[in-house]
């Protein structure tokens, strides 16, 4: 026993120079750790081995992707909402009934990532899916070329 470490889950022995793989975090569950937060992103991006596994820079690049297409939405929403603002009565109800409805479509869609990649689905959203992929397919040194 002496130089072995037990793995209380699997009950099984292991080499600790082959600790760090057991370290490791599955790729369904780096994938879908990384629709959390942009941070968790780019970590997974930069680390080995996630970096080298298409399906975990794929689901970080669509991360990135789809935070920034939220930012610019609530922006968006923001400048609406100043503008409806204006109406008096059924604006500031309009403004405030599309922000719920497009914040609920946001962390909607944002549930549905996390769930296809914990079930190891390379699910891609219409045109931010096709973008990750492009991306993804790359080496992950550096961007696709056109």
């Amino acid at each position: 026993m002496k130089g072995q470490l037990v793995n209380p889950r699997v009950g099984q022995h292991d080499d600790p120079q082959d600790s760090h793989e057991s370290s490791t975090v599955a790729e369904n569950v780096a994938g879908a750790l990384a629709y959390f937060t942009f941070v968790a992103a780019i970590i997974f991006l930069a680390v080995e081995p996630y970096r080298r596994s298409r399906f975990v820079r794929f689901h970080a690049i669509q991360c990135l992707f789809y935070s920034a297409a939220a930012a610019v939405i609530f922006v968006v929403l923001r400048l609406l909402g100043a503008v409806l603002f204006v109406i008096p009565t059924l604006g500031p109800m309009l403004a405030t009934i599309v922000d719920v409805v497009v914040g609920l479509a946001v962390v909607l869609t944002w549930l549905v990532l996390v769930v296809k990649a914990f079930q190891g689905e390379r699910f891609g959203l219409p045109l931010l899916g096709a973008l990750a992929e492009r991306y993804a397919e790359s080496n992950g040194d550096a961007p696709p070329k056109s």
